[in-house]
């Protein structure tokens, strides 16, 4: 990865183990970080929440910037990732949505023929200026800890459009995807192009990596994947590759598409509970790194039942670095549950780092 003069913000963090381990380094420790650990769980999240709504929350930069730090304080985790939401830039571009409580995106008016795509607003960098300004003000506060930038990817922001909100089947995004394939990737362009930008907005403010949430993409078969999603998705981490810094790409359920997803470009693979890393290693194949993956449940089962996990993960890590990928980032599998107790988040990083 080449940094370009495009980029002139970003932090030079050499000793960083999360970055060393992204870009095929040996780092000075495991480095671990969690998903959605910026909130949730916490306390004092909660608390300074109390009177906000999750989606104005995410426009505040001051607001952002306090609770991506307070993991970082709580736990000693080796990198932020900047409080957001998959749907924060399509919520700046104009499109009428909210995120409803016990429901998670609700939208409007669905999108679903060719028309409703072109009707879709484009979003432009100074619709999210208040991430941006977020970012630079966490670079400023987090010392050597690097910031994960993030993106929903196209499919599962289509997923939403589509449905109107989540779902469980994806039969009205599944129906669109295969009876006017015109439409789709019209509207998976689209949202590609609405990606890219939110992430590039990111990356210019100072982001020292970034992660691509592609959560419903486990819903697909291999086939429909690669038809009608991985296209999409390569668009979006080649936009990015010039930043010069480290791209996850993560989904739920993903086991029979991680080579696949692999193949879309980014340099560091998420691996949910479901499939051993040193399994995901063989699909994948050699020369990416691995990220995951302990059952977020394990954490409501005990400091015995925590250990065992987390060393078992740990040594199939190993054995995955050893048969060709680049490295090992400890994350959970996917992200940590409400109701998880934050002082058993904060024993499991100091066990990762004695791993």
């Amino acid at each position: 990865m080449t940094e370009r003069a495009e980029y002139p913000s970003r932090r030079r963090l050499p000793d960083a183990p999360f970055l060393a381990a992204a870009t095929g380094r040996t780092p000075s420790r495991r480095p671990v970080w969690f998903m959605r650990q910026a909130g949730r769980s916490l306390p004092e999240y909660r608390e300074i929440r109390a009177d906000v709504g999750m989606l104005e929350s995410c426009f505040d930069p001051e607001l952002v910037c306090e609770i991506t730090l307070q993991p970082v304080r709580r736990h000693g985790v080796d990198a932020a990732i900047l409080f957001s939401d998959i749907v924060v830039p399509l919520k700046a571009a104009g499109i009428d949505l909210d995120i409803v409580a016990g429901r998670g995106p609700v939208v409007a008016e669905p999108v679903r023929t060719i028309a409703d795509v072109a009707e879709l607003p484009r979003l432009v960098p100074d619709q999210v200026g208040a991430v941006s300004r977020a970012v630079q003000l966490l670079t400023a506060e987090l010392g050597d800890t690097p910031l994960i930038g993030f993106a929903g990817a196209p499919f599962t922001l289509a997923s939403y459009l589509v449905e109107g909100g989540p779902s469980r089947n994806h039969e009205r995004t599944k129906a669109l995807m295969h009876s006017d394939a015109k439409t789709w990737h019209a509207l998976l362009g689209t949202l590609a192009d609405t990606t890219i930008t939110f992430l590039q907005t990111q990356l210019h403010a100072g982001v020292d990596a970034v992660q691509l949430f592609d959560s419903w993409a486990g819903a697909l078969s291999l086939a429909e994947y690669r038809e009608f999603v991985l296209p999409h998705s390569e668009r979006v981490f080649a936009e990015v590759e010039n930043a010069g810094v480290p791209r996850i790409h993560f989904g739920v359920g993903t086991g029979e598409l991680l080579g696949a997803m692999g193949e879309a470009g980014a340099d560091v693979v998420g691996v949910d509970w479901r499939i051993p890393l040193d399994v995901a290693q063989r699909r994948v194949g050699p020369g990416k790194g691995l990220q995951g993956n302990l059952d977020p449940a394990v954490l409501f089962a005990g400091e015995g039942a925590v250990e065992r996990e987390a060393r078992r993960i740990a040594a199939e890590a190993d054995v995955a670095v050893a048969a060709g990928a680049t490295g090992h980032i400890f994350n959970l599998g996917h992200g940590v549950l409400p109701d998880t107790d934050p002082t058993v988040l904060t024993d499991l990083v100091a066990l990762v780092h004695s791993l």
